[in-house]
């Protein structure tokens, strides 16, 4: 024995071979304990429904079994034989023999028990107790179930499914999720005891509610105790199907054993009879006839539910495509980097160019199998097919038109998000590079600040210490804007939801910090220089003039190499062109920078002289600034390379520009093209479905021109994809040289493929409709005109009073009094059934093909089965398969419900029923 999941088995084998080893039962292993309660609950019933016969029964099935006492009652009971006689000692010897019997007397049944033990059982193991009673319910209940040669679980399965299948919302699968609602339970009592329930007011949303009553109806009426909880069954994700088996099979062996009890007729007499009742008819010539016409009937349903299956099967797929994409497409999660934005784009190219075109065929093909499908229903005079709820054509239109609103949405999201990012990154170098140069600038300054060099200094080096603060200050004057613009980028930074904007902000809070430490250091220097200046007097003019000149004119030089070096990012000729005239008026400034430049070095060369000249100790060094005639020198320098690199940058930047320009007429001119000739098409299309333009073989025939001349075409659309696919990559995001995007090109070429496809089926169903009804082509025409006549609008519909203006001009009567009115009303539900508000040329060809041809009615059906049938109200399997193909008997055997009149032999089918259900006019 073994527990799978919960599930109690056990290891063994019937001598006959009917059930082979089920699993292997791990003798340590722990039930589930949802299981446990419903195997001991059930189990514990099914044991007093026939200890009850003894006048006896158990309350705990681990401990009444243990002396084994009724456990050898019980097998006397089911199997209506005498055991040995049981030891009535209390010793645990005495229980373990009487265990034992029991035992072997199950073995005796063919039964061999590989892992249970007497010593369990008395020991009170609920494990083995209820894999014990489990198997002998299988030999003594379920072993006997025999349908169709399959093993006795097979053949229970297929009994319930057959039983069940006319029922609404019951779908026996299996013994577990397929009974929770109750709906199974009852229709296996509704098809037996009709008497007993009211199947129609039973619903799938009252489970609870489906459950007692199907319990209390069968404990109350059937004799079969309650084994199961409701509650249990509701609230357990997955009930046990022991219990539910041994459950079933009470209802088995209740219905089936009442039916083997029926009287059967003598079959001598019953052949008699038969022979010389079908011998009255000099009829073999009306058997074939008949015969041959049900053939034809069920040929024709076996396609169209053949149909069905697959029109549910694509809709199935195509939906939970679409349900699978959709989160894709509604998600705008990304890595907040560009590389990670690019990659999401690359990944809907992909989807684009790849699983999307084959949806679009099979929601195409989808369409054209339903149209053709409803064509074959009103051809055959079946009612309309009418899809699951939630796989209608209208349903599938509905979810595909949210695909395409959230392809465009994601795209757009796409877009902009790649423009944020780039604004991102080239705010965030910005950031770094403003940083480094201001913390280049900064390095040191603290320590010079709080340097108390003045305290040992002369009079002259105090005061050109001063001098030097002095040009400190306008320095971090100059610095404060730097600062600012350091700060308002890390704040938009934050504004725009940089993704490294912790660094950012770790690192801007240390700038300011530092900032504010340099300000206050900077006025406590000031102070005591001011001390120092009351005692020393002596000033260097010269020194002090170089300092004040060379300090702004070198923030000026850095101010110069960083906007040199600055990136931008453009997206149109006319702002590269401002950037470039911007330089163009800079360059003309350099003059006077070179005028100042030499200015500033004629002050150094003026020191210089003035010390050879009076040989003063340490007269070159400049006391007020750290800035060198050497490091002007440099900058300089660097400023005249920078600017023709300037130049060749924004060069560059022009011809990109430019490219992007070409790009854009490009595709303006090919989209200019593509654009009205995909608009001509359709209008052409939608002229010849309206048939306007000659016989129905004539517009298949153009159509399948247009097709083939679309398709021929396709090579400028993927010309135009590969040009838009290089104006992305450009990073171009609009064209004022077209009102045409991709995307409305996309949706046009789609639209077209399925206008052409529809209208190909639209015809093709009408040549059908035709040759099937032997109608003419002038007929056909006729009706064509009338109704195109009466579609003012070109819309391909009528409205109710077109409708009746049309049928008028086509010869009918429809008077204006209730009696005409009411008359009209009977027309509009045959060609408008789902009281839409207007009627397809489809349902009105069919209404006048219907006027003007005979079709197979029931009335004909249920006559051509009452001749195989000798004039009988019914029908048996026999004479079914006597008389039709196997495939046909075996499909009539299958779905004709039995017969309930007076005097019929067991198993009789109703043929009437059946043959009214074929054509939609009874509720089976």
């Amino acid at each position: 024995m073994m527990m799978d999941n919960g599930v109690i088995t056990n290891n063994y084998e019937y001598g006959d071979g009917y059930m082979e080893q089920e699993e292997e039962w791990e003798r340590e292993g722990l039930l589930d304990p949802a299981w446990e309660k419903q195997q001991k609950k059930t189990f514990t019933a099914w044991c007093n429904s026939h200890l009850r016969k003894a006048g006896t029964g158990i309350e705990n099935i681990e401990d009444d079994f243990r002396n084994g006492l009724k456990l050898m009652l019980l097998l006397e009971v089911i199997s209506g034989e005498t055991l040995p006689k049981p030891d009535r000692g209390k010793m645990r010897f005495h229980k373990i023999a009487n265990v034992n019997k029991a035992l072997d007397f199950i073995a005796s049944k063919g039964v061999k028990l590989v892992s249970i033990g007497a010593e369990e059982i008395v020991d009170g193991n609920l494990k083995m107790t209820l894999g014990m009673i489990w198997t002998i319910i299988l030999r003594f209940a379920i072993q006997d179930i025999s349908v169709e040669e399959m093993t006795a679980k097979e053949g229970l399965l297929l009994w319930c499914q057959r039983k069940t299948a006319p029922y609404k919302n019951v779908n026996v699968q299996n013994f577990h999720l397929s009974f929770k609602d109750g709906l199974a339970f009852c229709a296996l009592i509704h098809r037996h005891r009709p008497d007993l329930i009211d199947y129609s007011k039973l619903s799938k949303d009252n489970p609870l509610e489906n459950l007692n009553t199907a319990f209390d109806v069968a404990e109350k009426y059937l004799d079969i105790p309650r084994m199961l909880d409701p509650d249990d069954l509701i609230n357990t994700p997955k009930p046990d199907e022991r219990a539910i088996m041994t459950y079933v099979s009470c209802y088995y062996h209740a219905f089936q054993g009442a039916q083997q009890n029926t009287a059967m007729p003598d079959e001598r007499a019953v052949m008699t009879y038969v022979s010389s009742y079908y011998h009255c008819f000099s009829g073999a010539q009306k058997a074939e006839t008949a015969a041959n016409r049900i053939c034809k009937v069920l040929k024709v349903n076996q396609e169209n539910e053949r149909l069905m299956e697959e029109y549910e099967r694509l809709a199935s797929d195509l939906l939970d495509w679409i349900r699978r994409t959709m989160p894709w497409l509604n998600s705008r999660q990304t890595d907040n980097s560009l590389a990670g934005c690019q990659k999401k784009l690359e990944d809907y190219r992909t989807y684009r160019r790849k699983h999307k075109p084959p949806r679009v065929e099979q929601k195409a093909k989808l369409e054209t199998n339903f149209n053709t499908l409803q064509t074959k229903l009103r051809l055959s005079n079946r009612p309309a097919y009418m899809p699951t709820e939630g796989k209608m054509v209208s349903d599938i239109a509905q979810a595909w038109k949210g695909l395409e609103i959230a392809e465009k949405a994601f795209e757009e999201w796409l877009l902009s998000e790649m423009m944020r990012l780039e604004r991102l990154e080239y705010l965030a170098q910005k950031f770094k590079h403003k940083a480094d140069i201001h913390e280049d600038w900064t390095r040191g300054k603290e320590e010079m600040l709080q340097s108390q060099d003045f305290r040992q200094c002369k009079l002259y080096d105090i005061k050109a210490l001063k001098k030097k603060h002095e040009a400190f200050e306008s320095d971090l004057a100059a610095h404060q804007d730097r600062v600012e613009q350091i700060a308002a980028i890390a704040q938009e930074l934050n504004t725009l939801e940089y993704h490294e904007v912790g660094a950012v902000n770790a690192r801007c809070q240390r700038i300011c910090g530092q900032w504010d430490r340099l300000g206050a250091l900077t006025q406590r220097r000031r102070l005591a220089l001011d001390d120092a200046e009351r005692v020393l007097e002596q000033i260097d003019l010269l020194h002090l003039e170089f300092a004040k000149r060379a300090a702004p004119f070198n923030n000026w030089l850095d101010g110069t190499r960083e906007d040199l070096v600055d990136m931008f990012i453009v997206h149109t000729i006319e702002e590269i062109s401002g950037l470039m005239d911007a330089h163009a008026r800079f360059k003309a400034t350099l003059g006077e920078a070179d005028k100042e430049y030499q200015a500033i070095v004629n002050l150094v060369h003026q020191v210089e002289s003035i010390v050879k000249q009076h040989q003063i100790p340490g007269g070159l060094e400049n006391p007020y600034t750290t800035l060198t005639a050497h490091e002007l020198n440099r900058k300089w320098s660097d400023v005249r390379q920078l600017v023709p690199q300037r130049d060749g940058t924004l060069a560059a930047e022009l011809r990109k520009q430019q490219n992007n320009e070409n790009l854009r007429r490009q595709f303006a001119e090919k989209a200019n093209a593509v654009g009205p000739w995909i608009e001509r098409q359709m209008d052409a299309v939608t002229a010849i479905g309206m048939g306007l333009q000659g016989s129905l073989e004539d517009q298949l025939h153009r159509l399948k021109e247009y097709e083939a001349g679309v398709y021929a075409y396709k090579p400028h659309i993927e010309e135009l994809e590969r040009i838009h696919q290089a104006v992305q990559e450009g990073m171009i995001f609009e064209n004022r040289y077209s009102q045409y995007t991709m995307e409305t090109l996309r949706v046009g070429w789609e639209q077209l493929l399925t206008s052409i496809n529809r209208t190909i089926n639209e015809v093709e169903n009408q040549i059908l409709t035709r040759d099937s009804k032997g109608i003419t082509q002038e007929q056909l025409t006729e009706f064509r005109a009338s109704f195109n006549h009466f579609d003012k609008n070109r819309t391909g519909r009528l409205a109710p009073e077109e409708l009746k203006s049309c049928l008028v001009s086509l010869g009918y009567s429809i008077g204006k009094d209730r009696q005409g009115e009411l008359d009209f009303q009977r027309i509009l539900a045959v060609v408008d059934p789902n009281n839409t508000g207007y009627v397809s040329f489809d349902a009105f060809l069919d209404f006048m093909t219907r006027e003007s041809t005979d079709t197979d009615t029931a009335e004909q059906v249920i006559d051509s089965f009452r001749i195989l049938a000798g004039d009988k109200p019914y029908i048996t399997a026999d004479e079914l398969r006597r008389e039709l193909p196997p495939d046909q008997a075996e499909y009539c055997v299958a779905r004709m419900p039995p017969y309930r009149g007076p005097n019929a032999p067991p198993h009789a089918l109703d043929y009437m029923a059946f043959s009214t259900a074929l054509y939609g006019e009874t509720d089976l």
